[in-house]
């Protein structure tokens, strides 16, 4: 479900989520990501519908605000990973 990127990029930035490292290999990333049901999506578009879908609250928020929440990692390739911690 996570390619190779996804992985290592969330690997890389975690800290900027959790004040410790959930994972310290690729397998555990890709485990934790799997786990807590965290998706890649192509556009701020769609990271705006996956957290309506889960009840987050995204009335009057711009879509910059949207990318700098902590769960949101843009991605170099400018996909979206959203984190449910």
């Amino acid at each position: 479900m996570f390619d190779k990127d996804v992985i290592n990029y969330f690997l890389d930035n975690q800290g900027r989520l959790f004040d410790e490292d959930v994972a310290s290999t690729p397998e555990e990333a890709q485990d934790f990501l799997e786990d807590s049901m965290s998706v890649v999506v192509d556009t701020i578009e769609e990271v705006i519908e996956y957290f309506d879908e889960m009840g987050v609250d995204t009335d009057g928020l711009s879509e910059e605000e949207i990318e700098q929440q902590a769960e949101v990692f843009t991605l170099p390739d400018e996909r979206y990973l959203v984190v449910n911690s």
